[in-house]
């Protein structure tokens, strides 16, 4: 299950505020890292796993990498939670249903 990898990078704190200031959109590691408790390197780690996740994206411009979400990548999550909502809407009718009859 590849959701699996989606739940645990996003699980670490550090690694949800980089995934988070990558929705202002794309950015480089060095921009990433301003006003981050964490160095240049360990922000690039957290990238990594980002997009081995299948979460993040990445480009060259130069020598610079531009790191960018993957909007697919959260397909697969958002899949996972809805057939919860489905489920809970489906026992909330049934519900409704039996308090009919």
């Amino acid at each position: 299950m590849a959701y699996e990898m989606k739940f645990e990078a996003l699980a670490a704190p550090t690694r949800r505020a980089v995934y988070e200031k990558l929705r202002a959109g794309p950015a480089s590691v060095g921009a990433l890292a301003e006003g981050m408790p964490v160095s240049r390197p360990a922000v690039s780690q957290h990238l990594k796993v980002l997009k081995d996740a299948g979460l993040v994206s990445e480009t060259r411009q130069g020598v610079k990498r531009i790191y960018a979400l993957d909007r697919g990548g959260l397909e697969e999550l958002r899949d996972y939670f809805d057939r919860f909502w489905t489920d809970a809407l489906d026992a909330y009718q049934r519900s409704l249903e039996k308090s009919d009859a």
